[in-house]
């Protein structure tokens, strides 16, 4: 019987149809292929060992000791470390980094107890080996199998009794029990669901790379997705590598981690708001503003660029903050302080490459348009703290005192925020501010002339 499955969110159909009746989403049904058991047949549902359910109460609720990988971003990324028995789903660009975090990984991992399994459908032993005499790996407890077939994987993993297993990558993987193409709907899904099942009986971490579609999500349907307890996604433009959580059933969503790409392999970076930092605080639209992924708080570089429009309809455009946060925050300004900003072009950009949804960027946002469309720099050492209101007012922001304590420990001399803000830090100033008003009286006279 042929099988149609939604790109999206997973739903099965025996017709095809232009939209999903699940999502309705269209265009995203695809043909999975015929799946057809080979050999031995499947056991019924009746014939099928079956596990007896146990009280709430009774059941172990300890967390199993997080093993540390040796790398600090990743095991900040992860919650901790990695847990014994959790599925992780790595996406990323082709030739972004995943392949190699993934083999310094394992070589850390990698022990005479407990080895490493590298599973690859992609490259040979040579090119691995290659890669792994540039990374500086040398341990002889780090396996490597390559093969796509899944029934070659389950009798290495029944074997070695690995202590990790990486996928590299899960469309490479193929069931001989399905009959399909690897990449395929009914292969992904198949595949996943064997791997994911032997991590949890052999309390074995395993991590499964994945490709991205041109959209940036994970190529396949959006179930695998669902299917595994951790998803993290590789992104980044040039050395610099953002590595963020999106999903995680052991730790914080959201949260990234930063590395920097060298000859050698990529290197975590200890301090990354030193990275998002680049020193033109002082420049005409420029401003600093504090914002949290998961648990770590970063300082970043707001840039602005405010030109008169060359054609009839301004552009608004940005790179790394909500587009329909900067149009609200356009809107407050024009309301509030008479700024006329209809017949200009407003580009905004994030240093680094980093994005957010964190409102409390919107004063720094503001502040940075006016700066550029005045040309006149912010005062040094200032940093802005404060989600903007339709009324002009200044909101307090969450986790203000972290923001405070990061900003101290840079160098910054002054934090401008919510009197409402509960939040102090030694050698730092500390500016109240209320409305839009007030803040840009108090840029006014500290501006550097």
């Amino acid at each position: 019987m042929d099988i149609f499955v939604c790109s999206d969110c997973g739903n099965e159909t025996t017709k095809w149809s232009g939209r999903c009746p699940s999502c309705g989403a269209w265009n995203t049904m695809r043909d999975a292929g015929r799946i057809i058991g080979k050999g031995k047949k499947r056991k019924s549902a009746a014939s099928a060992s079956v596990t007896e359910a146990e009280p709430f109460a009774a059941a172990d609720g300890e967390m199993k000791p997080r093993a540390r990988s040796g790398i600090g971003e990743l095991d900040t990324v992860l919650g901790g470390g990695v847990v014994p028995g959790m599925a992780v789903l790595v996406g990323g660009e082709p030739g972004i980094g995943k392949s190699t975090l993934m083999l310094q990984m394992a070589s850390r991992l990698a022990s005479a107890k407990q080895p490493a399994l590298y599973v690859s459908g992609e490259e040979s032993a040579q090119q691995i080996r290659l890669r792994g005499l540039r990374l500086g790996i040398e341990t002889e407890e780090l396996f490597l199998l390559c093969s796509g077939n899944l029934q070659h994987v389950e009798q290495e993993i029944a074997r070695l009794r690995p202590g990790l297993l990486v996928i590299d990558s899960i469309q490479a993987m193929q069931n001989p029990d399905v009959e399909s193409a690897p990449g395929s709907m009914s292969q992904m899904r198949e595949c996943t669901a064997r791997l994911v099942r032997l991590a949890k009986d052999n309390d074995l971490p395993t991590f499964l790379v994945g490709h991205v579609t041109k959209e940036g999500m994970v190529a396949g349907p959006r179930i695998v997705e669902h299917m595994v307890d951790t998803v993290l996604y590789f992104e980044g433009e040039g050395h610099l590598k953002i590595l963020r959580a999106q999903k995680n059933r052991f730790g914080s969503t959201n949260e990234i981690g930063v590395f920097e790409m060298r000859a050698d392999g990529l290197h975590e970076i200890a301090d990354p708001s030193g990275i998002f930092l680049h020193g033109l605080d002082h420049a005409p639209g420029v401003a600093v503003g504090g914002m949290m992924e998961g648990s770590r708080a970063f300082l970043v570089e707001v840039q602005s660029l405010v030109t008169p429009a060359s054609y009839g309809t301004p552009q608004r455009v940005s790179i790394g903050y909500d587009p329909k946060r900067l149009s609200v925050a356009l809107a407050v300004l024009e309301k509030f302080l008479a700024i006329n900003l209809r017949q200009h072009d407003v580009f905004l950009n994030l240093a680094g490459g980093l994005r957010t949804r964190d409102p409390a960027l919107d004063l720094a946002v503001a502040a940075a348009v006016v700066s550029g469309f005045r040309d006149k720099p912010l005062p040094r050492g200032t940093v802005l703290l404060g989600e903007l209101g339709l009324g002009g007012e200044v909101r307090p922001v969450s986790q203000a005192a972290r923001r405070v304590n990061e900003a101290a420990k840079l160098g910054f001399k002054r934090v401008l925020l919510s009197p409402r803000a509960k939040a102090s830090a030694d050698k730092l100033e500390i500016v109240a501010v209320e409305h839009l008003s007030g803040l840009f009286a108090a840029i006014d006279s500290g501006v550097q002339r």
